[in-house]
């Protein structure tokens, strides 16, 4: 059989996005990461770029992502748990405390509030004397995905499209090196999805996002060129190269055949991977530091620009400062001792890797067309088509589980007597230290000034308006990521799925 191969960095780019990959420059190593206070998150920064990190990757707490502030009587609980907490401005200026923000590339994971989380950003980079323009990272930003698999959005769908695509009119504009949104397969990967569907869905609010900034009076080629996306790389080693690589090939040919990109930029599928959490166990976690090295060479092989390896004992807790280190010796070992980055595509031409490349891409496309006949993402969200798909194939691997057809090593075969690891404990004290600081900061700001920001904010939201310069105005007065949130769910209102 023969299949189409192509050269690396040449239309469309299966073999990679540029002629020299890895030899030219390595991909950014990310290590996701936050928690507590920002005070303690900026402890973690400092102490991974110390270690060889070349991205800062942020994590924040629930609250901060469902757009409630650390006081909410809601949250109790919740403050810093999963990632850092973020109320105000003056919370993101001790996160990024003596870190110079022109110099690093950062990587904000945050959705339903990410237009007032990246006003924060540019606020302390501001007040750092950063040249915004110069500022790189990126900002996930993409919310279809958490009505498909992850849950933290606020408003209704088409109201969250409007922010988004003001915030891709914003960063246009503002920031030309900054990735306005990082469209994300991730999530619905770990929501059970197979490789296929992780590819089709995940391109389906592509062509979503796409859409809506075409609509708004974006063209394709000032936008598309600073579009970025995030995978998950999974455990099966030669499906995720296959992967990686028809993913490559299908959107350089979505965006040229369906959107009329003519710069080869728009074309070219720029993406993150972080290792599967989903395959992490909280049997003998030691193990996971050789799934995680797999799942990492597999992303590496499928040439992937930005990387986030897992820790040993995410199963467990949030990982200890040894474990995170240890994740990231992970990828400088395999950039630096395995050899693989000599060459782009290593595995190009392999009869297998071609036939998966091919089956992947194909039925990504069928996927896509059926969409299409429902009359688009939303549709096909609204009436939980996307979400069924997901849940389909989740439980249908989780029989394969029960019936030992699929094994996971010290889970249903090879099981052992379980010894205990340091694990990582978050202080209580915190939260009341957060809650106390945002007491403090309400206390002395100037509430007139705030009120009439946030007025503003709320007048823009019920006209045409770009919101992104009211938020950002609303945010410098010290208005809270709640009040902010607030004024945006009193106009657009709050959704509530379908029972």
């Amino acid at each position: 059989m023969t299949h189409e191969l192509g050269k690396p960095g040449e239309f469309p780019y299966t073999r990679g996005m540029y002629p020299d990959m890895y030899r030219g420059r390595l991909w950014t190593m990310r290590q996701y990461a936050g928690f507590g206070s920002a005070e303690e998150s900026n402890q973690r920064y400092r102490y991974l770029l110390s270690q060889g990190t070349t991205g800062l990757s942020v994590a924040f707490d629930l609250p901060t992502q469902m757009g409630m502030d650390s006081d909410h009587p809601l949250v109790a609980g919740e403050v810093g748990r999963t990632g850092v907490a973020i109320s105000s401005l003056a919370d993101m200026e001790r996160l990024f405390e003596g870190i110079p923000l022109e110099k690093v590339s950062t990587s904000m994971t945050i959705n339903s509030t990410a237009a007032i989380l990246l006003a924060f950003y540019v606020l302390v980079a501001r007040r750092q004397g950063a040249d915004v323009q110069k500022l790189s990272g990126t900002i996930q930003n993409d919310i279809l995905k958490e009505y498909i698999a992850r849950g933290t959005y606020i408003y209704p769908p088409r109201a969250s499209m409007r922010i988004v695509t003001d915030l891709f009119a914003w960063v246009g504009r503002e920031m030309p090196e900054w990735n306005p949104i990082s469209i994300s397969g991730y999530h619905i990967r770990e929501a059970g999805s197979t490789a296929v569907q992780e590819v089709a869905f995940t391109f389906a609010n592509a062509i979503a996002y796409i859409d809506a900034a075409l609509a708004a009076g974006l063209a394709i080629d000032d936008f598309a060129p600073r579009l970025s996306f995030f995978f998950n790389a999974h455990s099966n080693f030669l499906e995720e190269i296959a992967k990686y690589r028809a993913a490559r090939r299908l959107y350089a040919r979505l965006v040229r055949d369906r959107f009329n990109a003519r710069n080869p930029k728009s074309m070219m599928l720029r993406f993150h991977v972080q290792t599967a959490g989903s395959t992490l166990t909280a049997q003998q976690p030691d193990v996971n530091v050789i799934r995680t090295s797999i799942e990492a060479l597999a992303a590496v092989l499928g040439g992937a620009q930005s990387l986030h390896t897992n820790s040993r004992d995410e199963a467990l807790s949030l990982p200890t400062e040894e474990s995170a280190r240890l994740a990231l010796r992970t990828q400088q070992i395999i950039a630096h001792e395995s050899g693989v980055t000599n060459t782009a595509d290593p595995v190009g031409g392999s009869e297998y890797i071609e036939s998966l490349t091919d089956s992947i891409e194909r039925e990504a496309q069928k996927y896509l067309e059926r969409i299409d006949a429902m009359g688009g993402t939303l549709k096909a969200i609204e009436t939980g088509f996307i979400q069924g798909e997901i849940q389909n194939a989740a439980f249908e691997y989780q029989k394969a589980i029960e019936r030992g057809e699929a094994i996971i090593v010290g889970v249903n075969r090879f099981r052992m007597e379980e010894r205990k690891i340091p694990t990582f404990r978050l202080d209580p004290a915190l939260e009341r230290a957060q809650i106390e600081r945002l007491r403090q900061l309400r206390a002395g700001r100037d509430d007139k000034v705030v009120s009439e920001r946030l007025q503003r904010l709320e007048q823009a939201a019920r006209a045409e308006e770009n919101l992104m310069p009211l938020v950002l105005d609303a945010a410098a007065g010290y208005a809270t990521l709640g009040e902010i949130s607030g004024r945006l769910k009193s106009v657009f209102g709050e959704y509530r799925e379908a029972a």
